[in-house]
C-alpha cells in the first residue's frame, strides 16, 4: 500500500511544488488548506486549482477559532506588555504541527508535508530525529520550527529543504503549476500589508496609550502614541529630531516609556531565554557553545548557552550584539543542526 501523505497547501508555489514532488515519488497525496482568518491568509481557490491540476483530492479545515485565540490574541497580548512577538513560530507550533498533524494522524495519513525550507534527518547513532537548516541560506526556515518535538519530526516531510528557491520556481514553471508565478507571501499573514501598527490601531486601540520618549539618562525628548508602536532596535519613525542616530534601547511597560539611546547603548553581551525546548537532546545539562539567531533575518553569532535552575537559559555572546528584543525567539545551532530555542526575556 502506498504511503499516504497530507500536504499543507497555502496556494503558493512552495506548497504546490511540495505536493508535485511527493506525487513524483509515487506517494498517495492529498492537499489540505486551513482557513485561518478571513480573506488574508491562505488562498483556498489557488490551492484547489493546484490540486485539480495535479489530480489529487483537496480538503479544507476551518481553524479560525484556534488561530484567533492562540495566535492573533497572543500577538496583541505580547505588544500590550511591550514585547515584540513572532506569530509565525506560534502558528507553526500550535496550528500547523499540533492541530494539523493531529488531524492528519486521525485521518490515517502516514505523514504531514509542508513547503518549509528545512530538513529532517535521523541520526544513525542515536536514532534521534534532527532538524537541520535548508540548504538555501536565503530561504532557510528552521528558525521558525525550533519547537518541533521528536514525536512530530518523525511524521513530517520537508521536500524543499534540499532545494534552492530558484529551482523550486523553475520546477513549478516546468510542471505548469497554476501557482508558478504567485508572489511571495507576506510576512505576517493576518496583518494587511505587513503594517502591524495599523493592525493594532484597528483591532486593539486600547493598547495605544500616549507616553514619554526618554533618553537612557532619563531626559524627556518627546511623546509617543503607544509603546506597542515601537520595537527594540528600531531607528526609524521615532518622532525625535536629534543630531545623531538614535535607537529604541528598551521599552518600559510599567512606566509606559520608550527609552532611546545610541548604538553603543543597544549592545549587550548577555541575554536570558525562557521556555526553552531542545531538538538535539532531551535537555541541556551543561554549558554549550553554539551559534545563535536572535531574529529570523539576523546573522548567526557565537555564544555559550548555560542552563539555569529556574528552567531559563543564559546566553553569553562572544562579542556584544545589538537589538536583543524581548518576545522574539532565540534559536541555537550546532553547525546546520537546530539545538533548540526559546523566547528572549531580556
Amino acid at each position: 500500500m502506498k504511503k499516504r501523505v497530507l500536504v499543507a497547501m497555502s496556494g503558493g508555489v512552495d506548497s504546490s511544488v511540495t505536493a508535485a514532488l511527493l506525487l513524483q515519488q509515487g506517494l498517495s497525496v492529498e492537499g489540505v488548506t486551513m482557513k485561518l482568518t478571513a480573506g488574508l491568509c491562505c488562498d483556498i481557490g489557488s490551492a484547489q486549482a493546484v490540486c485539480r491540476h495535479l489530480g489529487i483530492p483537496h480538503r479544507m479545515i476551518d481553524a479560525q477559532a484556534s488561530f484567533e485565540l492562540n495566535v492573533v490574541q497572543d500577538f496583541i497580548a505580547e505588544y500590550r506588555i511591550g514585547r515584540t512577538p513572532n506569530p509565525c513560530i506560534r502558528c507553526n507550533d500550535l496550528i500547523k504541527f499540533q492541530l494539523l498533524l493531529s488531524y492528519a494522524r486521525e485521518q490515517g495519513f502516514d505523514a504531514l508535508a509542508t513547503g518549509h525550507y528545512a530538513r529532517v534527518e535521523q541520526d544513525a547513532a542515536s536514532s534521534r530525529f534532527l532538524l537541520k537548516k535548508g540548504i538555501d541560506p536565503g530561504k532557510d526556515q528552521s528558525y521558525f520550527l525550533y519547537r518541533l518535538t521528536q514525536d512530530q519530526l518523525r511524521s513530517l516531510l520537508f521536500p524543499l529543504g534540499g532545494m534552492h528557491k530558484t529551482d523550486v520556481r523553475d520546477l513549478a514553471r516546468k510542471l505548469d503549476l497554476p501557482a508558478a508565478e504567485r508572489p511571495e507571501s507576506q510576512e505576517i499573514c493576518f496583518v494587511p500589508n505587513d503594517d502591524y501598527r495599523a493592525f493594532l490601531k484597528e483591532h486593539a486601540p486600547t493598547l495605544l496609550q500616549p507616553g514619554e520618549l526618554v533618553m537612557t539618562d532619563g531626559k524627556i525628548v518627546g511623546r509617543h502614541d503607544g509603546i506597542s508602536l515601537f520595537t527594540v532596535g528600531q531607528r526609524r519613525k521615532l518622532g525625535v529630531a536629534a543630531g545623531e542616530r538614535l535607537y529604541v534601547v528598551r521599552i518600559e511597560p510599567e512606566t509606559n516609556r520608550v527609552v532611546l539611546g545610541k548604538l553603543a547603548e543597544l549592545q549587550t553581551s548577555e541575554m536570558f531565554v525562557s521556555n526553552p525546548t531542545w531538538t538535539m537532546m532531551d535537555k541541556l545539562a551543561a554549558p554549550l557553545e553554539a551559534t545563535v539567531k536572535i531574529r529570523y533575518r539576523s546573522p548567526f553569532v557565537p555564544a555559550t548557552i548555560t542552563p539555569l535552575a529556574d528552567q531559563r537559559v543564559q546566553v553569553m555572546f562572544v562579542k556584544p550584539v545589538p537589538g536583543i528584543c524581548p518576545g522574539q525567539a532565540a534559536v541555537f545551532y550546532d553547525g546546520d543542526i537546530v539545538v533548540g530555542g526559546g523566547v528572549i526575556e531580556r
